[in-house]
């Protein structure tokens, strides 16, 4: 009986394994919708004619990693900041894109605390790479894409 539940528990992903196919899933969701792996670093608006435009902010190009800020232009009234936002990072040669940051000007610190415990953290990059992975799905399936993305006019870099 042993020998069938050790073989059960080889076939399912520990907590890790579920979280770095996250990533991936994300990797490949963000490329698809708006590889941003081909963009100059810069400032650039998604507008499919909802209300919302998605802007994507390509901070940092690095050999084999991009710093991204994804948001839409709705202001949340509390903090005057785009909401949703996310800071992503993404690992062009390891195929994975992390949110390492889901909320306006807060740090994963900020959030949790300067000590938090490892399985707390864990927790809350499961939750904001979950939110990331459906907020790309709803994105695309509202129809943004590298056809819908140009540069902001307003992007003063490009």
């Amino acid at each position: 009986m042993s020998a069938v539940l050790d073989s059960r528990t080889n076939l399912l992903p520990g907590r890790f394994g579920f979280l770095m196919g996250l990533y991936a899933e994300n990797y490949h969701r963000l490329t698809r919708l708006f590889a941003p792996q081909q963009l100059a670093p810069g400032r650039y608006l998604s507008n499919v004619d909802d209300g919302l435009n998605v802007h994507l902010h390509v901070q940092e190009c690095h050999p084999y990693t991009l710093e991204l800020e994804l948001t839409y232009d709705f202001v949340d009234a509390h903090t005057g900041q785009r909401s949703p936002s996310a800071q992503l990072r993404m690992y062009t040669d390891a195929h994975v894109a992390e949110a390492m940051h889901c909320h306006p000007g807060r740090h994963l610190w900020q959030v949790l605390g300067p000590f938090a415990p490892a399985h707390t953290v864990f927790q809350h990059r499961l939750r904001m790479n979950g939110f990331l992975s459906r907020w790309l799905e709803y994105l695309a399936e509202q129809g943004h894409s590298t056809g819908t993305l140009e540069r902001d006019p307003a992007d003063t870099a490009g």
